[in-house]
């Protein structure tokens, strides 16, 4: 029996999200000399907002310089917004702060939680997919939201097991979630891919189930395959198929803003400009495939 709806503000997008187009990457300091002294052909940048949260330091002196030439998007770890603990208000004004400052184009976190007790435990833990679960996710995103004076986005995260308890499908889950909490979504195609072999379900349905009008923006990543399993590393090229599913996920919504994550192993900015050309390519072929209506497109490994 489906719970009651949240008490939904409704949020303007920010001003500076119609700036947001294309193709970028995540920012990481072994680049930010390569970006301001070479400004590769890159769109928008996404930050880590945790590495910006404190006052003064080298690093914001880097995206202080960055963000004249860049469109940002920032991007949490640490927002915990399924944990049972109270939410965080001294890391809500700092995350407030950094984004009246840079003036990002949206602000993301993980649906997810990271620690009990007021520790956290530096990963991403799934929720399970139950009723009581949406009621506490949904009360919790309007109070971020309401500080924020914005729309939070949520991405989907790998998981590895399942809770007895669930009582839908995580892509079930995902869509309700945004519906109910007035938010919008982060879709990570490397997570859906992941977690598809992990646990066995055919990764097009997610896609399938998703609300179009709340994808705002796309992740692609790398990880490691241990043959029984995926793990969700993020140091690795994206793999031939989450390309697939990529082309699959822009037949169906089309040309949302997508950028490459790398926090290991990190190659020299230009092989990530190279494999970001290689995004581009994929979504303007399957752009076009979708107003001929061919299949999805094989890729070359």
């Amino acid at each position: 029996m489906r719970g009651p709806s949240c008490l939904l503000c409704v949020f303007a997008p920010s001003p500076m999200s119609t700036m947001l187009q294309g193709f970028g990457l995540g920012l990481r300091p072994e680049h930010y000399a390569a970006f301001a002294e070479r400004r590769p052909a890159v769109d928008w940048l996404e930050v880590i907002s945790e590495n910006y949260m404190l006052p003064g330091g080298a690093p914001l002196q880097h995206l202080d310089r960055l963000r004249r030439d860049y469109p940002m998007a920032m991007h949490g770890v640490s927002l915990s917004i399924g944990s049972a603990d109270d939410l965080d208000l001294e890391y809500l004004r700092a995350l407030k702060a950094l984004a009246d400052r840079i003036e990002p184009a949206w602000i993301s976190d993980h649906l997810c939680w990271t620690g009990v007790d007021h520790h956290n435990l530096h990963d991403l833990m799934p929720m399970p997919y139950t009723e009581a679960a949406l009621r506490h996710l949904c009360e919790r995103v309007a109070r971020v939201q309401d500080h924020l004076g914005r729309r939070l986005l949520l991405e989907n995260v790998s998981s590895y097991v399942a809770f007895e308890a669930d009582e839908m499908s995580e892509w079930a889950f995902v869509a309700e979630l945004a519906r109910r909490a007035d938010c919008d979504l982060l879709l990570d195609v490397n997570n859906v891919h992941v977690s598809s072999v992990n646990h066995g379900f055919d990764a097009r349905c997610y896609i399938d189930a998703l609300p179009r009008e709340r994808v705002r923006q796309i992740h692609l990543a790398g990880h490691e395959d241990h043959g029984s399993h995926l793990i969700d590393t993020h140091d690795h090229p994206v793999c031939d198929a989450v390309w697939k599913l990529y082309d699959y996920t822009t037949r169906r919504f089309g040309a949302v803003p997508t950028m490459i994550e790398r926090d290991d192993r990190i190659p020299p900015l230009a092989e990530l400009v190279a494999e970001l050309d290689v995004a581009r390519e994929v979504q303007a072929g399957a752009l076009s495939a979708a107003r001929t209506g061919r299949g999805v497109r094989e890729m070359t490994a």
